[in-house]
């Protein structure tokens, strides 16, 4: 009998191993703050990033051409939306990766990426409030991608345009986040538990405050009270959430697993980042253990995937 395509089962969610893939390639290229490392190390883990994506966006794009419903059926789900944000994202991130190497194509991939974001933003908040389905179940950490995700914005935003914009998307995010925050406690805490494949979405929460550490030392240049208030907020819910790595380690896998990669990137590029700024000892082994969890995390992730692939065990009719 011959076998059901897989394009249509493609899901918009593999945009977040590519959020993680940039994330790790940066915190490498980062790492000779704290490690005598190469650069080359952090070209070459970028450049695999790049390719990754093209790969996935070139998927994805065909979806979109022979499987519109699909998407459009993703579009309107009321948890998988949430993950075309890691579209614009994966963009931004790129932005923030060519940066220093290549500041033009910064400019263009950071400007495309914060706008398809704020559009993306904007149309989520507006099917929230017109919602007439929703129910506290369907919230979980994977609706901070849309909101929080602007926070990332200001990274590469202060280098390119007015810093009034990178305010602007930096005040969005911490706002919602905030918020999210809240409801995302109380159905965790009061209402039955994620279902098994969204259990790593929990990793979601260490983004918003790690991310916002180094936003908002970007737009400050400052390692004021409220900075080192977001980076130590980062620091304990990654430490809650390693407390709890026995029932991590007992989920089936699903490509929601790759939710772990880049919040613990952003995690080490703010502990990076730390002791740049204070020079304090504890930072610098926070950060070196943060890279050995982190570059374990993706190998196993990669190697995971590779072995889902082969066994068919993604990209099939949930």
């Amino acid at each position: 009998m011959e076998s059901q395509p897989r394009l249509p089962h493609f899901p918009v969610a593999w945009f977040a191993m590519i959020m993680g893939l940039l994330g790790f390639a940066i915190v490498w290229d980062r790492a000779d703050a704290l490690l005598a490392v190469p650069p080359v190390i952090g070209d070459v883990l970028r450049g695999f990033a790049v390719v990754a994506l093209l790969g996935v966006a070139a998927l994805y794009l065909t979806k979109l051409v022979r499987y519109r419903e699909a998407v459009v059926k993703e579009l309107n789900h009321p948890i998988k939306r949430n993950f075309f944000a890691t579209i614009s994202i994966s963009l931004v991130l790129l932005s923030i990766a060519f940066l220093e190497d290549a500041p033009g194509l910064s400019l263009v991939l950071w400007s495309v990426g914060a706008a398809l974001h704020l559009l993306f933003t904007l149309y989520v908040m507006s099917v929230w409030i017109n919602h007439t389905s929703f129910q506290i179940q369907h919230m979980n950490p994977a609706w901070f991608i849309p909101v929080v995700g602007n926070i990332l914005v200001p990274i590469a935003g202060v280098h390119h345009a007015s810093p009034e914009i990178s305010w602007l998307f930096f005040s969005i995010g911490l706002v919602f986040w905030i918020v999210l925050l809240t409801i995302v406690f109380y159905r965790i805490i009061f209402h039955d538990p994620l279902p098994e494949r969204l259990v790593p979405t929990l990793f979601i929460l260490v983004a918003p405050p790690a991310v916002g550490f180094i936003s908002y030392l970007s737009l400050t240049d400052s390692l004021d009270p409220f900075a080192r208030v977001l980076f130590y907020t980062g620091l304990f819910l990654t430490l809650l959430l390693f407390s709890l790595v026995g029932r991590f380690g007992r989920l089936k896998f699903f490509i929601s697993w790759w939710a772990y990669s880049f919040p613990m990137a952003a995690m080490t590029l703010a502990a990076i980042k730390m002791h740049g700024l204070t020079g304090d000892p504890l930072h610098y082994v926070i950060g070196v253990v943060m890279i050995g969890v982190l570059t374990f995390i993706i190998g196993a992730l990669l190697i995971r995937t590779g072995i889902a692939i082969r066994r068919r065990e993604i990209c099939v009719e949930e």
